[in-house]
């Protein structure tokens, strides 16, 4: 394929982008524009509103949006909204939760709710003289945006801290790092905007400072921006029990003390080993990613900041982490979770209003505890699996399925084919083979 190169493609109609790329990148097969109207919503206003939330829109990428209930969270249960593509998550979600209520439910705290911006910006000067003004400096940027953080202060928010800091690695660069408080908003927009106006007020004020400017010279500011790495806006989740009530085995014929024990271990190495960290941890971000994005908030930051601080030591690792004293078993979770539950997607998209409703209309404080339960559910689930059967029990009866819906299986063919494959090697091939003699009975 040699492609094609376009001018204006942006201001081409729906249609016309479509009757483009299938016809340059799709070989003008008519299936492909089929099925890209197939997924159009009916109604134009709804339609209007999705394609306002990207660029160049052709259609909607549909996932599926599933329910985890009986999380017992903080004495409180939840029927969770969880958007995800992969088999088995929201399965193991819910098994994990029902699990857990009978022992306790999950546990949640608040450590810090805080987020923080830079600017970052080139000076010839020494930080003995920041330090020397930087009193009058700061008071000096808060009163310029008094009118900017009014009415985020109003709701409890705003700035809590400004500092300055020397980048050691690189020469003449220098950042403001401004720490907020967001309340039930994520707070990019908000973060972004006072930043910037702290910046245009940096330039202005050392400009205006003779002794600094003329020995100096002025700064140039390189960026403004907030940082998607939250260390103080964290939440912690965690159940327990004694071990006498961990009975995780599948198949019943195992020790409880054993098993706990091997749990344990297995999350051991993933403190240890950076192979079975990451794996570890995308476990996590299954939970975790499912019901950010049904909740319209941003699984990109959301997991950039969670790596970030699995890394926070100088080596990845886990984030989860498991104790056993004397006879109790401890399985806990500490993650980053900049949440917003007003504004921005969370507002506009119709499902993700649906998923707050469903959840009681959380604040931002309650849907980081219930991220975290998920997210700490999720990896139990896997580790019980892992420990016991193996994971691949589950993902292999789910792919059954999915191939049974592929090849368009009777109700009848589903039920004989679940019976059969049961204790048998799963393929495409073997499946299709079935059913074939399955017709010929």
């Amino acid at each position: 394929m040699s492609g094609s190169s376009i001018s204006g493609f942006s201001r081409l109609t729906k249609k016309e982008k479509i009757d483009w790329i299938v016809n340059a990148y799709g070989g003008g097969d008519e299936k492909m524009t089929d099925i890209l109207s197939q997924y159009e919503l009916s109604e134009d206003s709804l339609q209007k509103l999705h394609d306002g939330f990207s660029e160049n829109t052709i259609s909607n990428f549909i996932l599926p949006m599933g329910i985890a209930p009986n999380f017992l969270i903080d004495g409180i249960y939840y029927a969770v909204p969880m958007v995800i593509e992969e088999s088995s998550v929201v399965a193991a979600a819910s098994s994990a939760a029902k699990f857990w209520q009978t022992r306790g439910g999950f546990h949640t705290e608040i450590v810090s709710t805080y987020k923080v911006g830079h600017i970052s910006f080139r000076w010839k000067g020494d930080m003995a003289s920041i330090d020397r003004y930087e009193a009058e400096l700061t008071a000096d940027l808060i009163k310029h945006t008094a009118h900017l953080t009014a009415n985020m202060e109003k709701r409890g928010g705003g700035l809590r801290d400004l500092r300055f800091l020397k980048v050691d690695e690189l020469t003449d660069i220098y950042q403001l790092m401004a720490r907020f408080e967001t309340c039930d908003s994520m707070g990019a927009n908000f973060i972004n905007t006072i930043l910037e106006a702290y910046a245009s007020c940096l330039e202005i004020w050392f400009e205006s400072k003779a002794e600094l400017y003329d020995t100096f010279g002025p700064i140039q500011v390189i960026i403004s921006i907030l940082s998607n790495y939250t260390p103080e806006c964290i939440a912690r989740a965690w159940v327990e029990c004694p071990i006498a009530e961990l009975d995780i085995s599948r198949q019943g014929d195992e020790d409880i003390r054993s098993l706990a024990e091997k749990f344990k271990t297995a999350v051991d190495i993933a403190k240890a080993d950076v192979f079975r960290a990451t794996t570890h941890n995308k476990g996590i971000y299954n939970g975790i990613d499912a019901v950010v994005i049904a909740t319209g908030n941003d699984f990109r930051a959301i997991e950039a900041s969670g790596h970030a601080y699995a890394s926070r030591t100088g080596r990845y690792s886990s984030l989860s982490e498991c104790r056993i004293e004397n006879e109790h078993f401890y399985f806990g979770l500490e993650v980053p979770l900049a949440l917003g539950t007003v504004g921005g997607l969370t507002s506009l998209h119709p499902l993700a209003r649906v998923s707050l409703e469903l959840l009681g209309k959380p604040n931002a404080e309650t849907l980081m505890s219930i991220v975290a339960s998920v997210g700490l559910a999720q990896n139990f689930a896997a580790l019980r699996s892992l420990v016991t059967t193996g994971i691949q029990k589950g993902h292999m009866k789910m792919h059954l399925q999915n191939i049974l819906s592929h090849l368009q299986a009777s109700e009848s063919q589903r039920e004989l084919a679940t019976t059969y494959f049961a204790d048998k090697t799963i393929s495409h091939k073997a499946v299709r083979d079935f059913l074939n003699e399955v017709d010929k009975l």
